[in-house]
């Protein structure tokens, strides 16, 4: 019984550490016990619990900007997801907070396998349309610069503060 249990767990460890890549559209990333969440959407119970992780993943980034803007879309949105967008859904959170939000926001253009996630893009075009909305564009920088400058850029400048951004 011994050497079974030791063969069972020998051939598992060696399953995870061998585990392929697996690609959903052109993102690839590892798989791992960890950080990634198996789709179960066999049952109520399970869509249920797999739901409420994408949703609290979705507002607890930790980026108060992608809190409400992620948190928001997940909401109204995962119930109509299907496998393959749920997949889509996890890519995208599984993106950087910084990255993430200059892609969303136009300062930076996304990388074309980020750029063809479906949830990135209906995610996008929803933060587009609310900056179009209510922002108008000679109030925003040109694409490809930040928007907002710190708080102390004028420090050290002639006729700055010397402290703080006066």
């Amino acid at each position: 019984m011994a050497t079974l249990r030791r063969a069972l767990l020998r051939l598992h460890q060696s399953l995870v550490l061998t585990s392929p890549r697996y690609h959903l559209g052109s993102i690839s990333r590892f798989s791992s016990n960890r950080g990634s969440l198996d789709v179960d959407l066999s049952d109520e119970e399970s869509k249920r619990r797999l739901h409420n992780r994408l949703l609290y993943r979705s507002r607890q980034r930790g980026f108060l900007e992608l809190d409400l803007i992620l948190g928001s879309w997940v909401e109204e949105n995962i119930r109509s997801l299907d496998e393959l967008r749920i997949r889509a859904l996890m890519d995208v959170l599984d993106l950087e907070n910084p990255d993430l939000w200059k892609w969303l926001t136009g300062q930076e253009q996304p990388p074309e396998a980020v750029h063809n996630n479906p949830v990135f893009t209906a995610v996008q075009s929803r933060v587009m349309g609310n900056l179009n909305s209510h922002a108008a564009p000679e109030t925003r920088a040109n694409p490809g610069q930040p928007w907002v400058r710190g708080w102390d850029d004028k420090r050290g400048q002639d006729g700055g503060p010397k402290y703080g951004n006066q």
